[in-house]
């Protein structure tokens, strides 16, 4: 299941790329992709909840508007990112995420870090400068996009553990995709353009199809030990360098597979930390 919610995750940038380089028309801005993302998803989820039919208890507006607004700017940086850069060097910057949750977590938590998570926010920076390329002629600033949507995505990822003590699974993913659609659209209100009837079919799978990755991820973690599973969420860097060479025939440079290979040592290491700690009970 993790490893078929990384292959759809993949797939929406994929579907992001080529929207935003003029599949099947005029190229859409990424606000306007991100509007389609989650328009869509509350509308995959609104059948499921009709079908379902769930209790929801009160939640925690504030900590769900604010998780809503970070998710929609890092998706929205991340859909600009990917149509300028390859797939696989924005996804690569993206596994920053768990490493600014970790560093932010520390003031907004009070969570302590101790040498061997250090070192792997350490290496995996060390990997972010080398996709950044400073001082090349290949520097693009799009990778700087990539960079704050993985900041934005690591200040979710606080917000998600404040909500996961507190409400259900699904209560989370229902608010959030409607909040998040609400500003989405508000946002996207002044750049819209019509979009094609290819178009609209290209938005409605990315909402659709991401409703159904995060559905896949939640079931993942309930269904075994989650400390198992998170590792796995790192082959979305492998679909995503397959999807990119099979679509676009773009394969990552020596430079982009250097820096990835950095940030991914960095985030494993930092995701085998959690294993032993979990298993083990020993402190940070």
């Amino acid at each position: 299941m993790m490893l078929a919610a990384c292959a759809l995750i993949a797939l929406t940038t994929i579907i992001a790329k080529g929207l935003g380089t003029g599949y099947g028309g005029p190229p859409l801005h990424p606000l306007q992709i991100s509007a389609g993302r989650f328009i869509f998803a509350l509308v995959g989820l609104s059948v499921a909840l009709a079908v379902l039919r769930p209790t929801f208890h009160r939640p925690h507006i504030r900590l769900h508007v604010g998780r809503s607004f970070f998710g929609w700017a890092g998706v929205t940086l991340m859909f600009a990112a990917v149509a300028r850069i390859p797939v696989s060097d924005a996804t690569a910057i993206s596994f920053l995420n768990p490493i600014f949750g970790m560093l932010l977590a520390i003031p907004l938590l009070g969570e302590r870090v101790g040498p061997i998570r250090w070192t792997a926010a350490a290496i995996a920076l060390v990997g972010a400068l080398v996709l950044l390329r400073p001082g090349s002629s290949a520097f693009d600033p799009a990778a700087l996009i990539a960079l704050t949507a993985a900041l934005f995505m690591g200040i979710e990822v606080i917000l998600i553990k404040k909500l996961s003590g507190r409400e259900a699974p699904l209560q989370i993913l229902t608010i959030n995709n409607s909040i998040g659609a609400i500003i989405a659209c508000s946002a996207a209100s002044f750049v819209w353009i019509a979009p094609s009837p290819s178009q609209w079919m290209a938005l409605a799978a990315i909402g659709l199809v991401m409703v159904t990755a995060q559905s896949l991820f939640i079931q993942s973690m309930r269904s075994g030990d989650a400390s198992f599973a998170l590792p796995f969420s790192y082959s979305t860097l492998v679909f995503a360098t397959l999807y990119d060479f099979w679509i676009f025939g773009v394969l990552p440079d020596w430079v982009s597979a250097v820096g990835g290979m950095i940030i991914l040592s960095g985030a494993l290491l930092l995701a085998w930390r959690e294993v032993v700690r979990s298993r083990q009970k020993i402190p940070e």
